[in-house]
């Protein structure tokens, strides 16, 4: 592509999808593909994309883990304990869930009393100690990599799910009640909220103002 039509060519603002947003966050694994998400989620608007031809990119388009917006979206600037019961119920097919965190804290919930979420948040982090302890031979001998962990009923259809999300070094767990939804955009603005508020790259990287963020990601994913 020559300079003239590539000064032309429409700038893309990237996002990733609900399904790169789970995939980012459902392992603390980081590589190339993770890092990349990761990057834009710590960007506090949608960075600028004007490379067409980039065929990393466009690959993870096609994979369905990235989107092409044709305006910028920023990151959700409310305090977590305010957003998130705005972004929970989208998530759960009876509008009940909650987010805590590794020590089973409670950060927030949506349709379930105190005590209850309580509960669930502790056994949220018992679950995810007992992952840990088993992780080995689930991937090793059954080929299971995923870390969720659901409790279903007759037909198999999930009653309550326990999800995790990481965050750099934190982890945290998302519980669903009923079918989850998670390939809904509050996932992606929970994710990003999270990462804006945990991660450890959100205060390092230069605002999407003041630098294209196509040459850092390149760098910080090389």
């Amino acid at each position: 592509m020559s300079p003239a039509s590539r000064a032309k060519a429409p700038r893309h603002f990237l996002l990733p999808t609900p399904a790169g947003a789970y995939f980012a966050s459902a392992e603390p694994a980081n590589d190339r593909l993770r890092g990349f998400i990761r990057l834009l989620f710590a960007q506090a608007v949608t960075p600028r994309w004007r490379d067409e031809d980039d065929g990393f990119v466009r690959r993870l388009a096609s994979a369905g883990w990235v989107q092409y917006l044709r305006a910028p979206r920023s990151a959700i600037g409310d305090p977590v304990e305010t957003a998130l019961p705005r972004l929970l119920p989208a998530l759960s097919g009876d509008r009940r869930a909650l987010l805590a965190d590794a020590h089973g804290f409670h950060l927030a919930s949506t349709g379930l009393d105190d005590t209850l979420a309580e509960e669930l948040a502790a056994l949220s982090a018992d679950l995810a100690s007992l992952h840990s302890r088993h992780r080995r031979p689930l991937a090793q001998d059954l080929r299971i990599y995923g870390s969720a962990w659901a409790i279903p009923d007759a037909a198999g259809h999930s009653q309550l799910g326990f999800w995790p999300l990481h965050v750099g070094p934190q982890r945290f767990v998302l519980t669903i009640s009923g079918v989850p939804h998670l390939n809904q955009p509050e996932l992606v603005d929970l994710v990003w909220l999270l990462h804006q508020r945990y991660g450890p790259l959100a205060s390092a990287l230069p605002t999407p103002q003041a630098a294209d963020a196509q040459a850092s990601c390149k760098e910080k994913v090389s």
